[in-house]
């Protein structure tokens, strides 16, 4: 038998490294929770993501755990660009070159249209070295809220500053050898970017311009964006503080599951209605060859 002989002044040390590391998660919870409990007001989730009011327990640090005098950041860094990439649907728009902009975006708003009947998306950014503007909308214009059927969408006009364009990259070559032209031919192309929001499809006036093929592809085109919109009006805004914290991503794969169980008992009851039905045609046809007489065998040559 192995005894192990610690003495009394260990013993102490190691309580007091357990009870230091105790209270140390303790504290960041308590910084958390209080972060989080504040964040729920949306009323001073602007104030609070922006550092213009200080939080209990978040804001004031000890300046004994600083080792040199640089600043901290104030309020809730990047804290929409966190929220919008944590959704699926956004981070599918979002590029990595599209981050340094949206680092500068301190709040998102919706606001209802009545008319004609919409709603309308407002992104307010921080002045940034990217573009002028420091609002951004995006209006979506409904034929019928209840449906919904979207007529048009209108963004605004980003105003760049030279060689910041997100949407869009220009392209110079060199003019093929003995070509009249010495200029370089200068070419723009389309960049993916969640920019590309602001520039929504337009719809011709005249639908006999375009073919099916092109008709389709609009149509997909219009229900993307509004599926964008939509997801930034009814999910990323009420519950930015959830999908902040990624707690929003485990209710949302809920929700997809629940979704699909539906689909799924549906897709079964609709199944089962089918086989009732031609059961019931089957008994009916039946019924009505029975009152003939049975239908007599194949005639078989020998």
């Amino acid at each position: 038998m192995i005894v192990s002989h610690c003495r009394p002044c260990d013993i102490t040390k190691q309580a007091d490294m357990s009870v230091c590391a105790l209270l140390t998660g303790t504290m960041k919870l308590y910084k958390f929770v209080c972060l989080f409990l504040s964040l729920l007001n949306l009323l001073q989730r602007y104030e609070i993501v922006n550092g213009l009011v200080e939080v209990d327990g978040v804001n004031k640090e000890s300046s004994m755990s600083q080792e040199d005098n640089t600043t901290e950041d104030k309020g809730v860094p990047n804290f929409w660009l966190t929220a919008m990439k944590t959704n699926e649907v956004l981070a599918e728009e979002i590029t990595e070159r599209d981050e340094g902009a949206l680092k500068y975006l301190n709040d998102i708003k919706w606001y209802r249209v009545d008319d004609p009947k919409g709603f309308r998306l407002e992104f307010q950014f921080d002045i940034n070295p990217y573009f002028k503007n420091l609002v951004l909308t995006k209006t979506y214009h409904m034929i019928n809220e209840d449906d919904p059927i979207l007529e048009k969408a209108i963004g605004t006009e980003i105003d760049w500053y030279p060689g910041k364009c997100l949407s869009h990259k220009i392209l110079k070559k060199k003019p093929k050898k003995g070509s009249k032209n010495a200029k370089p031919i200068t070419k723009i192309e389309t960049c993916e970017s969640f920019f590309n929001f602001f520039i929504p499809p337009q719809v011709p006036e005249d639908d006999e311009d375009i073919d099916d093929d092109a008709a389709e592809e609009l149509q997909n085109r219009m229900e993307q964006d509004y599926d964008i919109g939509s997801t930034i009006r009814d999910k990323i805004i009420p519950h930015a503080v959830s999908w902040f914290t990624g707690e929003a991503v485990e209710g949302d794969e809920c929700d997809d599951l629940d979704e699909d169980r539906e689909d799924k008992d549906d897709e079964e009851e609709e199944e089962e209605d089918g086989k009732d039905r031609k059961t019931s045609k089957k008994r009916v046809s039946g019924g009505l060859q029975g009152g003939q007489g049975e239908k007599p065998p194949d005639c078989k040559q020998q």
